[in-house]
């Protein structure tokens, strides 16, 4: 697996720098009433200087920092904010797994084939969200999701941390054991009194020693984790309402004689689909990539579904000369999917 962890740099406060441009320079506090009850959702990085961090009461973040501007939530225009990031994302890396507004799983091994691939995709994925809402994100790419986690927030803001398979273990060794996702409050009493502050130590307890401090399966399961041991894949919940073929070629292909062979090929194995579950599709999509990982798709829709693998690819071709005459160059993967089922209905193509 290759995976990537994107964790948006405080989140909340970019979003109110991106709206009033003047906060920029100042110590920012989203959260509550600084003269109340009210707790720090996130602080900007001046802010963060003073000690400020999330979950802190505001009044000691005031206290902290007697200078700083306190503004109060506004989850609509941060939803907003976290659509238009999530969208661009989706537009690199097509499975995604959201854990918040602001930080979630990228499937990268779906589009890359090695961490090389993942490197330029990550940065790939940074610049489409830059681009797109001016907002910064760290990632990290790693085996697994707890290694990829606690990569994205070893270069914060804006950096890409890359651990390639059979580093996992060093990398994670000099993190502080809280830093481990799933060691909580409980664990760590039972951890720093024995004197195992860090992740290495964690990963280095023999069996018996793993009985005595965390029995049962969290145990092994914490300890999995800090050797960098996750077979944890994505959690997505949405919907196919498509079907699709995409290739991905060992070399940039520039003929377009070819590129539109390998179309065909793969209209007719969608078309064979569509006749073995007696559907038909009204809408045909052509997908490109570059080789800077950026992708172009163009759509037509019939007035009546077909299922002939002829009028299939014949779409899907025209639909590449419209992607190649708005931007031509050579390509490093070409798909074709259909959608607008009759009756609909969801697929999946096995």
């Amino acid at each position: 697996m290759i995976i990537g962890h994107l964790d948006l740099d405080a989140f909340f406060a970019a979003v109110e720098e991106l709206e009033n441009p003047e906060l920029r320079s100042k110590a920012l506090v989203v959260g509550g009433d600084p003269h109340g009850r009210g707790v720090v959702a996130t602080a900007n990085y001046e802010a963060r200087k003073f000690g400020i961090h999330s979950a802190m009461s505001c009044a000691e973040a005031l206290r902290r920092c007697p200078h700083a501007v306190f503004v109060r939530l506004r989850h609509s225009v941060y939803r907003e904010y976290s659509q238009a990031v999530w969208t661009s994302v989706r537009e690199v890396v097509p499975t995604v797994e959201r854990t918040g507004m602001d930080e979630g799983y990228l499937e990268l091994g779906e589009v890359a084939e090695n961490f090389g691939e993942a490197r330029a995709l990550a940065e790939a994925v940074q610049t489409s969200v830059r681009g797109a809402t001016s907002l910064s994100a760290a990632i990290g790419v790693a085996t697994s999701k707890v290694v990829a986690k606690i990569a994205s927030d070893y270069r914060k803001p804006g950096g890409l941390t890359v651990v390639p398979p059979g580093r996992e273990a060093s990398f994670l060794a000099p993190f502080d054991v809280r830093r481990l996702p799933g060691v909580g409050p409980r664990s760590e009493a039972r951890l720093r009194p024995a004197g195992l502050d860090t992740i290495g130590a964690l990963a280095a307890l023999s069996d018996d020693e793993l009985k005595r401090l965390l029995p049962g399966k969290v145990g092994a399961l914490l300890r999995d984790r800090a050797r960098g041991i996750d077979p944890r894949g994505l959690e997505t919940s949405s919907e196919r309402i498509s079907i699709s073929h995409e290739e991905t070629f060992e070399r940039d292909i520039a003929d377009r004689e070819q590129l539109k062979d390998e179309l065909r090929r793969m209209a007719k194995s969608l078309a064979e689909h569509l006749q073995r579950s007696g559907e038909t599709a009204r809408t045909v999509t052509t997908k490109v990539r570059y080789p800077d990982f950026s992708i172009r798709s163009r759509s037509t829709s019939l007035p009546i579904g077909t299922d002939d693998p002829e009028r299939i690819a014949g779409l899907a071709c025209k639909l590449l000369d419209r992607a190649l005459d708005d931007r031509p160059g050579a390509l490093r993967l070409v798909g074709v999917g259909v959608s607008g089922f009759d009756p609909h209905r969801q697929l999946a193509l096995v």
